[in-house]
């Protein structure tokens, strides 16, 4: 299946989070980060107000409550409007 955001919206692919310590002690869900980091698969052209400053392959990070989740091909993705992403990560 393939999706193309409209607007100011946002395809990423969600980076797996960390579900064990170097250690071995086991993460639960609500205990990760708040914050989650992505990485960008598709963007909408932007509007005149919202312009897109995110491009495909960059790693994004946003809030953890965010966007909207939609499975793709069996994998987990979320659309995001531009302004939930909180920072490009270099």
């Amino acid at each position: 299946m393939k999706i193309k955001p409209l607007s100011d919206r946002v395809l990423v692919k969600n980076d797996k989070a960390e579900t064990k310590t170097s250690s071995g002690i086991i993460i639960p869900e609500a205990a990760q980060e708040k914050t989650q980091t992505a990485t960008v698969v598709a963007a909408g052209p932007g509007t005149d107000d919202v312009k897109i400053t995110v491009k495909v392959g960059d790693r994004v990070m946003y809030d953890k409550y965010a966007g909207t989740q939609v499975k793709i091909d069996g994998e987990d993705h979320l659309i995001l409007k531009m302004n939930d992403i909180i920072a490009v990560i270099e």
